[in-house]
């Protein structure tokens, strides 16, 4: 099973906003940025994008060391997603579980592709390099959304 770390980040300019998401996936010596973005959108809308992005490039199954400074995205793929799916994609107050598209898409990649993935909390905005670079490809997605590519 190919070793891959991957960070990922979303931004979000205003929330409802112009979003951006990145991903950096490291393989050995080799590193591969991805990122995108939506002119509407929200901030956990882009962290979720960044994860499911990362991991749909991957081709085969991986362990995969994925870092990531969305506790939304991490407590809700390795904790509360089991709660929704038993209650039919609705939270424990009942209400529809918000983003769920995207989080139906999360679960299929990390339930039916095979992966083993070690989700790791790193602080945001804190100086980690990796997390720094995820961050810095995330505002590029803002700015392709925008049109002002770089």
């Amino acid at each position: 099973m190919n070793e891959i770390v991957i960070y990922t980040d979303g931004a979000c300019k205003g929330n409802p906003g112009p979003g951006g998401w990145g991903a950096v996936l490291r393989s050995g010596t080799t590193e591969k940025e991805l990122f995108g973005g939506e002119l509407s959108t929200t901030n956990n809308r882009m962290e979720l994008m960044a994860v499911i992005e990362a991991l749909a490039a991957l081709k085969r199954p991986c362990a995969v060391v994925l870092y990531l400074d969305s506790e939304y995205v991490r407590k809700g793929i390795t904790e509360w997603i089991h709660g929704w799916k038993a209650r039919g994609w609705r939270t424990a107050a009942k209400q529809p579980v918000k983003n769920v598209e995207l989080w139906q898409r999360l679960d299929a990649l990390v339930n039916g592709a095979g992966h083993r993935i070690d989700w790791r909390w790193v602080k945001g905005h804190s100086g980690d390099p990796g997390n720094e670079h995820a961050d810095a490809l995330a505002n590029r997605g803002v700015e392709h959304a925008l049109g002002r590519a770089r």
